[in-house]
C-alpha cells in the first residue's frame, strides 16, 4: 500500500504544478491527513505550497515541508558524496511522513540547480522514501513524435532505476496533438498515460502579477480586476477604428498614456462586451486626466488601468518573458488547473493505483471533494435564475472550470454579460436566457395556466407570472431543459420554493416537502432535519422526513443511523410532543423496518458515545447517530444555527427533499462556495434513475 506519491520530471518547463495540485486534491478526497514534502527547495517563497496550504487547510508546520535548499545539497554532496546526501534527506522525509497518513512529495525543478544526474536523484530518493512515483513530460513547442519518444524514454528511465511508476503524465502538448499522443501512447506503455493540452489561461500572468513585475501603479480597477488572466497583449498606435478590430477577448491593452482615445475606446468595448479586455497597461509614466479616469471608471467599474515607467519596446519585452504562476492569489488558475487535470485523467484509476488508505471519517474538504466528483460523474444542466448576481457569477465561474454541470442562467442577457466582462468571468459556455423576451415564455404560460387553472389562472395572467425568473427556472426543470434549479441569492425562500410546490409538487411516496442541512464538523457529516420548511410536524409527517432524510444522507454518502430527538430518552419521560416523536420513531420502524433508528432520544445520548452508554447501552444507534431529526422548526433552525456558530461548523443547505425533481434553496448571506455546493448537491439529486427516465 503506497503511503507517498512523488511527482517528478525530466527537465524543466513541464507544467508540473498542474499534476501536483491535482494530485493533492486527489488524496484529500479520501485520506484525512495529507502531507507534503519538497527535498530540495530554492530561496524565496515556495508558490506552490503557499497554495496548497491555503486551499486544503493544512495545518502542517511549513518548516517540516522542506528537506535542504540546493545550495546545501550541492555542497553536502560534493563534500561528502550523494549517499550522504540521500541519508540525510531521507531523514528528514520520516520526520513528517511518521505523523501523516499520506504524503505528497514535490521533486526537483530541474532549474539550475547544479546537481549531477538529477533525474537518477529523484528517482533513488522515491525508492529510499518508498514512493510511487509520477513522471510528468512537458510537450510544450514539440512535434507529437518527440512527445511520444520523450515519455517512453522518461518510463524506461524510471523503471530501469528500480522505481514504481504509477503512470506517465504528459503536459503542455498542443491540444490538436492531445488524442493522437494519448492513442499512441497507451498501446507503448505498461501504466496508463494522461496527455493534457497547454491551456493558455494556465500560463497567462494575471494583471496583479504584470504590475508588480513592471513596478506599476494602479490608477484604476479592484482585486477581482486584478486577478484576470492576460491572455493577449495588444499595442496600441493605430488610429481607434482600426485599433479596436485588434482587440481580443481577456487581451491586456498597452498604449501611451497619452492615447486617451484609445484608453476610453477599449473600456467601452470592454463595457459592451466586444470583446470584454483583461485591463489597459500605459506606458511612458503618462498619466490621464482626471475627467479620462473619471470617465473610464464608469464606462468599466471594476476594469484595471495600470500605469509603467517604461516606453513600449522595453515594455513588451518584459511582458513576453512573464508567465503566469499558480499561487496563493491566483484561485482562479487553481480552479482550471483543477479542471483540466480532471478532464483529462482517469482520477478513479489513478487513486485506485495509488492504494492510499482511506479515512473512515468523512471531514468537511473530503465532503466538499465528494461532492464535485460526484456531480461531475454524470453531468447534468443546473438553472441559476439569479444570473446578475456577482456571488453567482462567481460560483459559475468555478463550476465551469471544474467542469462540475452545465449551466443555465436567467435575466437580461446584456446585463449578464457585462457584469461578467466587468468582473472578468468567462461565461461563453453557459447558456444565457431572459424570461422576459424568451420564445420559451409562450408556452410556459400554457403550461403554467394548465397546472394552475383550478386557481382561476387564465393565460394571460400566466404569460406575466412565467417572466419571473424562478417561475420560469422552475418551467424549465418541470419541462426537462434543466435538470435543477438553485436560487435564493437574492430572493426570499418562499419566492424560491413557491413555484416548486406549484408546478413540480412532491414525489408520489412523499407526503410533505421537507428539507436537511449537511452539518460539516471538524471530524464528520451529520445530516439535520428538517430545519427550513415544516414548522410542527405531526408524527405521520416526522415519519415522512425521516425517511427521505435517510435517503437524502445516502446519497450523499453519509450512512444513515436515523435519531429521532426529544427532550427525553427512551421510555425515561410523557407527553405530547415525546408521544408523537414515539409514534413517528415507529411509523419508521413499520414503513422502513432496514432503517436503523432510534427515539425518542436526547441529542447528547444521540451522538456522545460515553452518555449513549449510560441512556441506551444496547442501542445500535446512540452515540453515532448521522441522521437526527428534529421535532419541529423551532428546535431545528435554532440547533444547526447554534452548533454552525458556536462549533464552527459548515452549514450546507437547506437542500429540500421530497420534490419530484430537484430545486433547493440558498441563503442571502451565501458564500460563493457555499452556491458552488449547493448547485453539486442539485446535480447530484438529479441524477436519480427516476430523473434520468424523465429527461427528454
Amino acid at each position: 500500500m503506497t503511503r507517498s506519491v512523488y511527482v517528478t520530471g525530466i527537465d524543466r518547463g513541464d507544467g508540473r504544478q498542474v499534476v501536483e495540485l491535482g494530485v493533492m486534491e486527489l488524496l484529500t478526497r479520501q485520506v484525512d491527513r495529507v502531507g507534503v514534502f519538497r527535498p530540495l527547495v530554492h530561496d524565496g517563497p515556495d508558490r506552490l505550497f503557499e497554495l496548497l496550504r491555503a486551499r486544503y487547510r493544512l495545518a502542517q508546520d511549513p518548516a517540516t515541508v522542506y528537506g535542504m535548499d540546493y545550495q546545501e545539497a550541492s555542497a553536502l554532496q560534493a563534500e561528502q558524496g550523494t549517499d550522504e546526501l540521500v541519508s540525510t534527506l531521507v531523514d528528514r522525509f520520516h520526520l513528517v511522513a511518521r505523523d501523516y497518513d499520506v504524503v505528497l512529495v514535490l521533486g526537483t525543478d530541474f532549474a539550475g540547480t547544479q546537481l549531477p544526474d538529477e533525474l537518477a536523484l529523484n528517482a533513488r530518493l522515491a525508492n529510499e522514501f518508498a514512493a510511487s512515483v509520477l513522471p510528468v513530460v512537458g510537450g510544450r513547442g514539440q512535434s507529437a513524435e518527440s512527445v511520444r519518444a520523450e515519455t517512453r524514454n522518461a518510463y524506461r528511465a524510471y523503471d530501469g532505476l528500480g522505481c514504481d511508476v504509477l503512470a506517465m503524465v504528459v503536459n503542455r502538448v498542443a491540444p490538436e496533438d492531445r488524442a493522437e499522443i494519448a492513442e499512441r501512447l497507451d498501446s507503448r506503455l505498461p501504466v496508463p498515460c494522461y496527455v493534457l493540452p497547454d491551456e493558455p489561461a494556465l500560463s497567462a500572468p494575471t494583471v496583479a502579477q504584470i504590475t508588480h513585475a513592471l513596478g506599476g501603479k494602479v490608477l484604476l480597477g479592484d482585486d477581482s480586476g486584478l486577478a484576470r488572466d492576460a491572455l493577449d497583449f495588444v499595442f496600441g498606435g493605430a488610429m481607434l477604428p482600426n485599433f479596436l478590430a485588434a482587440l481580443t477577448p481577456g487581451c491586456l491593452v498597452v498604449t501611451p498614456g497619452d492615447r486617451a482615445d484609445l484608453v476610453i475606446g477599449s473600456l467601452a468595448a470592454h463595457s459592451a462586451g466586444t470583446p470584454p479586455i483583461a485591463g489597459i497597461l500605459l506606458t511612458l509614466d503618462e498619466r490621464p486626466s482626471d475627467e479620462i479616469l473619471t470617465l473610464a471608471a464608469r464606462l468599466a467599474p471594476g476594469t484595471p488601468v495600470v500605469s509603467v515607467a517604461g516606453n513600449s519596446f522595453p515594455t513588451a519585452e518584459a511582458l513576453f518573458a512573464l508567465e503566469g504562476k499558480l499561487n496563493a492569489a491566483t484561485p482562479r488558475k487553481a480552479e482550471t488547473a483543477l479542471g483540466l487535470f480532471e478532464r483529462h485523467v482517469d482520477t478513479a484509476d489513478l487513486l485506485k493505483r495509488v492504494s492510499a488508505p482511506s479515512s473512515d471519517r468523512l471531514t468537511p474538504m473530503m465532503f466538499e471533494h465528494q461532492l464535485l466528483e460526484q456531480a461531475r460523474s454524470d453531468r447534468r444542466r443546473v438553472v441559476l435564475p439569479e444570473g446578475t448576481e456577482e456571488r453567482v457569477l462567481h460560483a459559475a465561474e468555478v463550476l465551469l472550470r471544474r467542469g462540475v454541470c452545465d449551466l443555465t442562467l436567467l435575466g437580461p442577457v446584456d446585463q449578464i454579460r457585462k457584469k461578467a466582462a466587468d468582473l472578468g468571468i468567462d461565461i461563453s459556455a453557459t447558456q444565457i436566457l431572459d424570461p422576459q423576451t424568451s420564445p420559451l415564455r409562450d408556452s410556459f404560460a400554457e403550461k403554467y395556466a394548465e397546472l394552475r387553472a383550478h386557481k382561476g389562472v387564465t393565460v394571460e395572467l400566466a404569460y406575466d407570472v412565467v417572466a419571473d425568473v424562478n417561475y420560469f427556472g422552475t418551467l424549465m426543470v418541470e419541462e426537462g431543459l434543466a435538470d435543477g434549479m438553485v436560487s435564493g441569492a437574492v430572493h426570499s425562500t418562499a419566492a424560491t420554493i413557491r413555484p416548486a410546490f406549484e408546478i413540480i409538487k412532491t414525489k408520489p411516496e412523499s407526503r410533505i416537502v421537507s428539507s436537511v442541512f449537511f452539518m460539516c464538523l471538524a471530524d464528520k457529516v451529520l445530516v439535520y432535519g428538517d430545519c427550513a420548511v415544516n414548522p410542527d410536524p405531526d408524527a405521520e409527517q416526522l415519519c415522512d422526513i425521516a425517511i427521505s432524510s435517510a435517503a437524502t444522507a445516502q446519497q450523499f454518502g453519509v450512512e444513515p443511523r436515523i435519531a429521532m430527538l426529544s427532550y427525553s430518552t427512551g421510555t425515561s419521560g410523557s407527553g405530547a410532543d415525546v408521544d408523537k416523536v414515539r409514534e413517528a420513531t415507529e411509523l419508521v420502524r413499520a414503513r422502513r423496518g432496514d432503517l436503523r433508528i432510534e427515539g425518542p432520544i436526547q441529542y447528547d445520548a444521540a451522538v456522545e458515545p460515553t452518555v449513549a452508554a449510560t441512556k441506551l447501552p444496547e442501542s445500535t444507534v446512540a452515540g453515532q447517530a448521522s441522521v437526527l431529526i428534529f421535532p419541529d422548526l423551532n428546535t431545528g433552525n435554532n440547533t444547526y444555527k447554534a452548533v454552525q456558530r458556536s462549533a464552527g461548523a459548515i452549514a450546507v443547505g437547506p437542500v429540500l427533499q421530497g420534490l419530484r425533481k430537484p430545486v433547493n434553496d440558498l441563503s442571502r448571506g451565501a458564500l460563493v462556495q457555499d452556491i458552488v455546493n449547493t448547485v453539486a448537491i442539485t446535480a447530484i439529486q438529479s441524477q436519480t434513475p427516476e430523473q434520468k427516465a424523465a429527461r427528454p
